[in-house]
């Protein structure tokens, strides 16, 4: 990247510039800290970049032009000059008419997309009247039962005008047949339904806990889901491999890269194992990541995390198609930084974190409420939010050129920096058999943990400043409106789903579930039976109890 002879006359005048200029500083006012690292286990940050560190950088091979291998720079040519990314607010307000109203007041703010939250007993496959489910119906989320409950979300939000993403795992299957089953009702076409099932069941292992069945019996569901979108939603994002909650629960940036690129490596292996194309499956994988505090990290690990994954399916799996290289991702804004303490504070962190995806190139972002420490956000906190984001592409300029923060020494030394040690820690997962056997025996979950611990330990003995935690307290706290989901609600969601099963056909509920018992224990792809069930109106709970009675439960072993 550069001539050997300008490196040679930057790296004289570098030693000049210490002796000189900065050393008479340093003995006279020091620095705030003896070593600077971007976060807890994080890459050393050092005082002063240079063109000496970025001199190993083939600008062709390494970082590139957008639109083009190795797509460090972004996956489309025009990136968000040509078209904004997708403003999702994730919402799900307790019961199916609330999160109606709220997905329409959000259409009507300008948000472009819909991001669907569920509640516990949805994410684990129960019924609003199951024993596990009291207490906890419409708590995280909306509580849905049955189709109908999907009904009353969308009704009147065309799914051929809207991209909807639903954060949901274990039960993945299930919500999806149930927003085809709306689309068909719809009259549209299932290939113009657009959006995205989380679907990742691996990061439930490692961080959530929110999992039903086996690993393998979930990896057969997954890859029926690959196959069934393939030949029918071919528009719909089949999975969102999620680094988000792997950061959530501790992880370092280079260790959310590499987890979760691990567990695209694992998907991707099972679906060729299972006789898919990867060229055919590969273009609907989607990804979804964490927007931490660290600005400019977090722009080297997105850009990191897409030339890793290019070189991933080229090396690895051999393909082919230029779109199953190109790592698509979504960002949320960082959940756990946010602070119960003076929370107009995370207005201002949101907004940092925000700036962060935008400049590392992402094509979803969903920013948090203020508020999402304690409760579902208000509307007034979701308007902010979806406002900072508006700001944001409208105002700060940042939207404007592709990868602004490429050819800085630092960024690019950064990026490196990630992307050697995530391949690191990828070699490890080899070593150990594959990310599977790497999470059955615990060994992912304990790296995360460690970091999580270190992290905590900095912060109680004021080592980590959180502003408004452990600096720069106030004494009295002002009194905040927060949402809440009632007991009386909680109770008519029951005496719904009480009267769905009476007025249902129940011969056509049980043919449903029968036909879908035996396409589990044979070797039918599922998808189109479980559509079936849900249009004849068979819950989440009846479906997944098949599930459960076909594959059994997953009990993790302990720790090794």
């Amino acid at each position: 990247m550069f001539d050997p002879d300008d490196l040679a006359e930057i790296r004289e005048a570098k030693r000049e510039w210490e002796a000189e200029t900065l050393s008479p500083t340093l003995d006279r006012f020091g620095e705030r800290e003896e070593q600077f690292t971007t976060d807890t286990g994080g890459q050393d940050v050092d005082r002063l970049y240079t063109p000496e560190d970025v001199a190993d950088v083939d600008y062709e091979e390494d970082v590139g032009f957008p639109g083009e291998e190795p797509y460090t720079r972004g996956v489309y040519p025009t990136m968000h000059r040509g078209r904004l990314w997708t403003m999702r607010q994730y919402a799900g307000m307790g019961t199916a008419a609330e999160t109606n109203e709220r997905f329409n007041y959000l259409i009507d703010q300008g948000s472009s997309g819909l991001s669907m939250a569920f509640d516990l007993p949805t994410q684990m496959g129960y019924d609003s009247d199951a024993a596990m489910a009291a207490g906890e119906v419409g708590k995280s989320g909306v509580a849905i039962d049955s189709l109908q409950d999907f009904e009353r979300v969308f009704d009147g939000i065309p799914l051929d005008e809207v991209s909807t993403s639903m954060t949901i795992n274990a039960p993945a299957s299930v919500l999806l047949a149930m927003y085809v089953a709306v689309g068909d009702r719809q009259g549209v076409d299932r290939e113009a339904l657009r959006g995205t099932i989380q679907n990742d069941i691996m990061k439930e292992y490692i961080a959530r806990n929110l999992y039903i069945y086996p690993p393998e019996e979930s990896m057969r569901l997954i890859t029926d889901i690959f196959e069934f979108c393939t030949a029918e939603v071919p528009n719909f994002n089949t999975i969102s491999i999620s680094g988000y909650h792997i950061r959530e629960a501790g992880s370092t940036a280079a260790q959310e890269v590499a987890f979760t690129l691990g567990n695209g490596i694992e998907y991707v292996q099972a679906a060729i194992d299972a006789g898919l194309d990867v060229d055919e499956f590969a273009p609907q994988l989607s990804f979804f990541f964490n927007a931490h505090n660290n600005i400019l990290e977090e722009v080297a690990k997105f850009r990191a995390a897409r030339r890793m994954w290019a070189k991933i399916m080229e090396e690895r799996f051999g393909a082919e198609n230029p779109k199953s290289k190109q790592l698509k991702f979504h960002t949320q804004t960082a959940g756990s930084t946010l602070t119960a303490q003076q929370i107009e504070n995370n207005v201002v962190r949101v907004a940092y974190q925000a700036l962060a995806a935008v400049l590392g190139g992402t094509q979803s972002l969903h920013t948090n409420g203020k508020d999402e420490a304690l409760s579902l956000p208000t509307e007034q906190s979701v308007r902010t939010a979806l406002r900072t984001q508006q700001i944001l592409a409208h105002e700060s300029g940042a939207a404007d050129t592709i990868d602004p923060l490429a050819g800085s020494y630092y960024v690019e030394s950064l990026t490196d920096g990630v992307e050697e040690e995530a391949f690191g820690i990828l070699d490890e997962i080899d070593e150990r058999g594959g990310m599977l056997d790497a999470v059955k025996s615990q060994w992912v979950q304990r790296q995360i943990q460690d970091t999580a611990f270190e992290r905590q330990r900095e912060i109680e003995e004021g080592e980590r400043v959180i502003v408004g935690v452990n600096e720069f307290e106030v004494d009295d706290e002002p009194q905040v409106d927060l949402e809440s989901v009632s007991e009386e609600e909680e109770q008519a969601q029951v005496e719904r789903l009480e009267e769905l099963r009476q007025s249902r056909d129940t011969e056509a509920v049980d043919s449903a579930l029968d036909a879908l018992r035996e396409a589990a224990r044979g070797d039918d792809n599922v998808m189109p039976y479980i559509v079936d069930a849900v249009k004849a109106y068979a819950t989440v709970g009846e479906i997944c109890g098949v599930f459960r009675e076909e594959f059994g439960e997953y009990q993790p072993g302990s720790a090794l």
